[in-house]
């Protein structure tokens, strides 16, 4: 029985490389009759050979694009005209680059597949397509990532898609109107919390930031400055009560750094420090006052 180490080893040739070995082998049998042919006639032979022989060296020398190029180029089949379509955040100028980069000047040189997968590596492009359009034209058209948030993480500031990925960094002053999401995990789950809070339309206008905490939860940065922390379960139920509370009592519009909802059956509410001292005066003074009654009172 044959081992796998005895066995011969076969390798996939393009139908180029077969074309150019049957050419070769043709040609060796033209020039065994050769002597039969007038001396020009031979020449021509010869001279086939070498160009045979040399563009078979090309081929084997992984040099095909420049060998088909070569042919190809005096067809009029160069590649004269580029059509981008879809672009938006995407230079045309990168798009170009990134398809010369293939190193194809023809058509049919132009390996379509690997331009696309080039193409589609670049930072905004969801998707490609590329179309060749005879004789010397190409067509790509782009679909572009679309921005949903922008995620900061430690110091860096990202642009994120809908699904949490990173896009580009966030360099410019376009975008501000994004959702401002902060913290490990929060670019994964901020379509979650943004669909959740949009049910609370009167408060998602005011929020803006959404911090994710230890990747459980989220706090609610205001545009006031307040803080709504929210329970890791049922957090729209919670925004909703705090809703309801500043739709009686003005809640939100007081002294307040924070409201604590983490708590299934309290609402805790943290006073700013100029608030808390005149809430301890008022509790002072009322002590103050029992105190006096109390002495004043007959026995």
């Amino acid at each position: 029985m044959r081992s796998l180490n005895d066995a011969p080893m076969f390798q996939r040739v393009s139908p180029v490389v077969l074309r150019l070995q049957r050419l070769g082998r043709k040609t060796v049998v033209w020039i065994k009759n050769a002597r039969d042919l007038p001396l020009p006639r031979f020449r021509t032979i010869a001279a086939g050979l070498l160009g045979s022989t040399a563009i078979y060296g090309m081929v084997l020398g992984s040099h095909t694009t420049a060998v088909i190029d070569a042919v190809a180029e005096p067809l009029g089949l160069s590649i004269d005209t580029v059509d981008v379509t879809g672009y938006s955040e995407t230079s045309e100028i990168d798009v170009l680059q990134t398809l010369w980069m293939a190193g194809a000047q023809t058509l049919p040189a132009l390996d379509v597949t690997a331009a696309r997968e080039a193409i589609e590596a670049m930072p905004w492009i969801e998707s490609a397509t590329i179309e060749k359009e005879y004789p010397n034209r190409v067509k790509i058209a782009l679909v572009e990532k679309k921005p949903f948030a922008l995620w900061q993480r430690d110091k860096d500031l990202w642009i994120v898609d809908h699904d949490g990925r990173e896009i580009v960094p966030y360099a410019t002053t376009r975008f501000t109107d994004l959702p401002f999401v902060v913290g490990p995990g929060a670019a994964r789950e901020a379509a979650d919390i943004l669909d959740k809070m949009a049910l609370v339309p009167e408060l998602d206008q005011r929020i803006r930031a959404y911090v994710r905490v230890g990747d459980r939860r989220w706090d609610l940065r205001l545009d006031n400055g307040v803080v709504i922390r929210l329970p890791e379960l049922d957090p729209i139920e919670a925004a909703a009560t705090v809703m309801r509370v500043d739709r009686n009592e003005g809640l939100l519009a007081r002294d307040i750094v924070s409201v604590d909802m983490r708590l299934a059956d309290r609402m805790v509410v943290k006073l700013t420090p100029a608030a808390k001292e005149r809430w301890d005066k008022v509790l002072k003074e009322r002590d103050k006052l029992w105190k006096q009654a109390q002495k004043e009172k007959p026995v």
